[in-house]
């Protein structure tokens, strides 16, 4: 594969190029049904009046710490390094993204730009414990797989080992299972009870040490004391508003407080006090017959939640009541929060966080300001669905050890949690064509409404007229619907700055945008028939209710008339579709991977200069193997890491005849897979 300039025209008709089976599985076909919601809240379209831009942010964006997979390792140091963000170097023109760009295209490879190594770090199936099984493609089971690295790794997170040079742990999400590529044979009308079995204990995250070695970047995993596999079968604990209401009550518990698993696990972030937080996504397709439920406010809660008709994809409800919403039909409302695990206690009962609310939650990063607030930001990803903030009551306790831990994971149990509602500068001059409106680009305001109030004893209190607190956090939608809140284009990632404070948020795609019927274009979302989505950059007033807002890129080949690249010349930047991932490294550089590439090339990864003269350059620095997804990447000075979702996966590929054979190559089956990338002799990442 051939690594030269960026100026590249790709041909495309502006289709994501997400197969129809990943969606099958990982999102239960969300983007070939309606959106969810059909309520009458504002839209950019609907907004006359214009709020006064000058007089909304009380102080600038000064931050002590910032949080997330990269920045957490910017700040505790990587292999010796620092342990600060440098500073410095912030704002220089191309500083940590010298490198020469990856070109799109169809490679059945992780293609990485000249001068620099890659190499896996654990793939799918691969032992997590030293009495686990080794991984056989034809023979596995469930119980092999319960302790063994899990499918379709999402997010990642790399924590340094306190004491232990070189040595980190490995967290990662398992979002998804597709079964027609793990089984030979596979009868998607009738699967065994074992594979599904497989599909269950598959799901969750994994933490596992790694160590890296002398001279090289490369991670090999460890089985240790920290090991450990948590699936839709670990019990967790429930906090906040929610837990013991009647909501949440089932035969297994009818104490409303305790939940077994996690499902569709993924982005998520890193916390000061060093736990992590996951994300439940597309919960919503595990559960099964939602068209059964007759009662119409329960099937009006239902349908703004996306529930499935019929049987699920998984057949989960076939090996467990509590799958079957006719027969447990307040299971579902137990999943769609943040989840808290400690990685560094194996014996730990992670927690799932009703007082942020209960969507479909990508990332759940969190910022600290210097006065030691902290405030959690998270999307809902779901075409024209919300944003959303927590703003916490308590501070971070000082300390690293287990009580510490314990302590501070209460943290984002109290506090207040907003929805957002933007509003365009130039509502006059968008026509859903991606026109740019100023000089200044795609810029506004915005305002974070409240929507519900916990306690120091966990009670909540509405701030949303005729809903009670637990129906803020068990339905939280329907809450945001209630106040206007504005409707986004799959609002995914967030990642606040570690340097400059501000806060990022990656909006994937919206092809039902400005279609009839549905919400037209406006400033943030400014194309209609969005096929390759945009980042949005906010100046936030962090624990305050205002902000300021501006559109960074507007997504996709950058000979279209429709793209932005903050300014920067687009003869010199690599074309970007379908933004999903956000992460920073420690000179305050973007870092972006994709998910749907719709320009017709495999998705990949790509930094972005925020400051200075360069504001825009955008350079692609790897891409996934053929049908694969980029996920979690991991900025470090000597590393990068990325989640290789799904490869092979597509529409005209099973297990009996696989399109791609990576990473293992020859004949062999694909598996997602942890990739690690570093400069050849040991340098720093893009400089």
């Amino acid at each position: 594969m051939s690594l030269k300039p960026l100026a590249l025209f790709v041909q495309h008709d502006g289709r994501s190029n997400r197969a129809a089976v990943t969606c099958e599985y990982k999102c239960g076909n969300a983007c070939f049904h309606e959106p969810p919601n059909d309520s009458a809240g504002a839209y950019f379209g609907d907004i006359v009046s214009s709020l006064n831009r000058r007089g909304l942010i009380k102080g600038g964006a000064a931050a002590v710490l910032a949080v997330g997979a990269a920045s957490a390792l910017a700040a505790c140091g990587d292999d010796g390094a620092s342990g600060a963000a440098d500073t410095d170097a912030a704002g220089s023109p191309g500083v940590g993204t010298g490198f020469t760009p990856v070109a799109p295209n169809t490679d059945d490879a992780l293609v990485v730009p000249e001068g620099y190594e890659q190499s896996v770090v654990i793939r799918w199936g691969d032992p997590l414990f030293e009495d686990a099984p080794a991984f056989d493609f034809d023979n596995q089971t469930a119980a092999a797989q319960a302790r063994q690295f899990g499918y379709n790794n999402d997010f990642a997170a790399l924590l340094p080992i306190e004491g232990q040079a070189n040595s980190f742990l490995l967290v990662v999400n398992h979002e998804y299972t597709t079964a027609p590529h793990m089984f030979r044979g596979y009868d998607e009308s009738n699967p065994t009870d074992e594979q599904i079995g497989i599909t269950l204990a598959a799901h969750g995250l994994t933490v596992i040490e790694v160590r890296g070695e002398s001279g090289s970047g490369k991670l090999t995993p460890v089985f240790g004391q920290y090991s450990r596999r948590i699936t839709p079968s670990t019990e967790f604990a429930v906090t906040g508003p929610a837990a013991g209401s009647d909501l949440l009550k089932t035969s297994a518990d009818p104490t409303g407080t305790k939940v077994l698993g996690t499902l569709n696990n993924c982005a998520g972030g890193v916390t000061p006090w060093g736990t992590i937080l996951s994300g439940e996504e597309n919960f919503n397709q595990y559960f099964s017959h939602g068209d059964r439920i007759t009662d119409p406010d329960a099937a009006a809660r239902l349908k703004r939640y996306g529930l499935v008709e019929g049987a699920t994809p998984y057949f989960w409800e076939r090996a467990d009541k509590r799958f079957d919403i006719t027969q447990e039909p307040n299971e579902v409302n137990r999943f769609g929060y943040i989840v808290e695990v400690d990685p560094w206690d194996p014996q730990s009962t992670p927690v799932k966080h009703t007082a942020l609310g209960r969507f479909k939650h990508e990332a759940g990063t969190v910022y600290v300001t210097d006065g030691g607030d902290v405030v959690a930001y998270s999307g809902d990803d779901e075409r024209f669905d919300y944003m959303y903030k927590f703003v916490s009551s308590r501070k971070v306790q000082p300390g690293t050890g287990a009580s510490s831990r314990r302590e501070n994971m209460k943290i984002l149990a109290e506090g207040t949690l907003y929805v957002a509602k933007l509003t365009g500068d130039h509502p006059d001059r968008i026509d859903g064509s991606g026109t740019l409106p100023s000089d200044q680009g795609f810029t506004g305001t915005g305002e974070w409404i409240p929507l519900l109030e916990t306690g120091s004893d966990g009670k909540g209190r509405s701030l949303v007229e005729g809903f009670t607190a637990e129906e803020v956090a068990v339905f939280t939608r329907l809450a945001a619907d209630k106040v206007g809140a504005t409707k986004m284009d799959r609002p995914e990632d967030f990642e606040p700055n570690p340097i400059t404070g501000k806060v990022y948020v990656a909006l994937t795609n919206n092809s039902n945008r400005g279609a009839e019927g549905k919400p037209a274009a406006d400033e943030a979302n400014p194309r209609n028939l969005n096929k390759n989505g945009q980042v949005l950059e906010i100046d936030d007033d962090h624990t305050g209710t205002t902000f300021t807002w501006s559109l960074l890129l507007v997504c996709g080949d950058p000979n279209a008339a429709d793209t932005y690249f903050g300014g920067f010349d687009k003869s010199k930047v690599s074309p970007i579709s379908c933004p999903d991932n956000l992460a920073f490294d420690q000179y305050g550089n973007l870092w972006i991977s994709t998910d749907g590439n719709a320009l017709k090339s495999n998705d990949g990864l790509f930094s972005v200069v925020l400051e200075g003269e360069n504001r825009g350059e955008t350079k692609q620095f790897l891409t996934v193997p053929r049908g694969a997804e980029t996920c979690g990447p991991v900025i470090t000075e000597s590393r990068v890491l990325v989640c290789v979702q799904h490869p092979g996966e597509s529409d005209d590929a099973s297990a009996e005849n696989p399109i791609s054979h990576w990473p293992d190559g020859g004949s062999s089956q694909p598996r997602p897979s942890v990739a690690v990338v570093w400069k050849s002799g040991n340098g720093r990442i893009g400089v």
